[in-house]
């Protein structure tokens, strides 16, 4: 019978089906981090049981770290306290960890991808929504709740009813300037924050197999923010060669072994899905968000659309927007390029190019923070970091920082901050802040010019 990759990664981790119910799922890797771990782990302490397969867990601190002075003690202490019982936790339940200011430290949706615990065919959890980033390595990875944290850790298992499957195919070739972050926009804008509700969804089409694995992990890690469970792209020799030599991936003969079998994966040509949806390269251009959910996005060039709907209109009115409003020439006082959805490499290089020789307006704040401690060192030495600087931008130190107001980095209240996070709701990135979803591109080209532009003008 013919398959989509979904089904083949899902049904070949079935440890049993309940008649006519949900089933077990084995799950092969489990990320944690500070924020969602601890009562799971009080949870099995207090039922005296022991965590079943440590070895299949990989910890990181991300939530709530500084972005400054990361060899100095936290001075928040709720952070303080989550850092420490999580290094506690480890311990005890020998458990492998990346704390603050380890070279393999950072956002656990970064770090995992570029040490190569993520790999084509895994089934992979944490405690955060946005697990999905690593279905872009055609895994399935989505992110669960703190009493199925509690689940894993007890059996390395999952009591899960099988989600329904859709296809996102998008063929042709991008206008120049349109980087994944754009597609991703586009894709919900016009689909909505609840189309993908009860599926996992499959990326199809050339402009997915050009990307770059960074790109591809930008565009999985928001498919949560259409309502999916998670987002995959079917592996390839994109995949292969990103995975090959990282610190834990197969090696020599175990590696060729494991790519014969990751090219058995993607979706039969005859395979059917219970939705698909299919997009023209052509139509899409640099996005921004006005309201405050992502499905809330126009073309960069586009007007505020007009809706009567009192949801549409109170979004409006907390992002003090009028509907048939450009938001060409609105000044903006911060700009962030960070998060799990836009903070490797690829993204800072983006950044660095159109940054390079130019001056960062007077009236904005520019927070510039690498996912992981692997690519703020990249940052330093392909001479990115003197660009920046140069440039008057600040480059912090790794961590989640402004995407979530789980930290010091806070956008003040009423505030505008242009942001390469992957959400925009309200007070998401500090009480009464107001966040414009964009790509790196978009963001460094606001933090150059103080206000929002049509790049595409000035690329074409």
């Amino acid at each position: 019978m013919s398959k989509t990759l979904f089904d083949k990664v899902w049904d070949s981790h079935v440890v049993s089906t309940i008649e006519n119910g949900p089933q077990i799922l084995y799950i092969d890797k489990h990320l944690i981090h500070e924020v969602t771990s601890p009562q799971a782990f009080n949870e099995l302490e207090d039922r005296g049981i022991p965590v079943f397969r440590p070895d299949q867990i990989v910890a990181t601190a991300d939530h709530n770290t500084p972005t400054l002075n990361q060899d100095q003690p936290i001075k928040d202490v709720l952070s303080r306290n989550q850092l420490e019982q999580l290094s506690e936790n480890c311990k005890k339940n020998n458990i492998t960890l990346y704390e603050l200011g380890h070279k393999y430290n950072g956002i656990v949706h970064v770090m995992a991808p570029e040490l190569g615990v993520t790999q084509p065919g895994l089934t992979m959890v944490c405690g955060d929504s946005h697990t999905s980033t690593h279905g872009a390595f055609g895994a399935i990875a989505f992110g669960i709740g703190t009493s199925q944290v509690a689940q894993v850790f007890a059996s390395q298992c999952l009591l899960l009813t099988k989600p329904k499957s859709l296809r996102v195919t998008v063929n042709g070739k991008l206008k120049n300037g349109v980087l994944p972050k754009d597609v991703i926009l586009y894709i919900i804008s016009k689909l909505g924050t609840n189309s993908g509700t009860g599926y996992f969804c499959e990326y199809a089409g050339n402009v997915f197999e050009d990307m770059s694995m960074e790109g591809r992990m930008t565009v999985c890690n928001m498919s949560i923010e259409m309502g999916a469970r998670g987002g995959m792209i079917a592996p390839d020799e994109t995949t292969f060669e990103y995975v090959k030599g990282r610190e834990f991936a197969p090696k020599g003969e175990a590696f060729d072994k494991k790519v014969a079998y990751w090219k058995t994966l993607p979706t039969d040509s005859d395979a059917k899905f219970d939705k698909e949806y299919s997009f023209d390269a052509e139509d899409i251009a640099p996005m921004i968000t006005y309201g405050t959910n992502p499905g809330m996005g126009i073309k960069i060039s586009e007007m505020i659309p007009v809706d009567e709907n009192p949801s549409f209109k109170k979004s409006l009115a907390y992002m003090n927007f009028e509907a048939g409003e450009s938001l060409i020439n609105k000044p903006i006082n911060f700009v962030f390029i960070g998060s799990c959805t836009n903070s490797r490499i690829e993204d800072f290089r983006v950044a660095a190019d159109y940054i390079k020789g130019k001056k960062k307006a007077e009236n904005v704040t520019a927070w510039l923070v690498p996912g992981s401690k692997q690519v703020e060192t990249q940052i330093i030495e392909e001479g990115l970091k003197s660009i920046f600087v140069e440039a008057g931008f600040e480059l912090r130190q790794p961590g989640c920082s402004a995407c979530l107001a789980m930290n010091d980095d806070k956008i003040p209240q009423g505030e505008y901050c242009v942001s390469t996070s992957n959400r925009n709701f309200e007070g998401r990135q500090g009480q009464g802040s107001r966040t414009i979803l964009a790509s790196p591109l978009v963001a460094a080209a606001t933090a150059v010019e103080g206000k929002i532009i049509d790049i595409s003008k000035q690329l074409n």
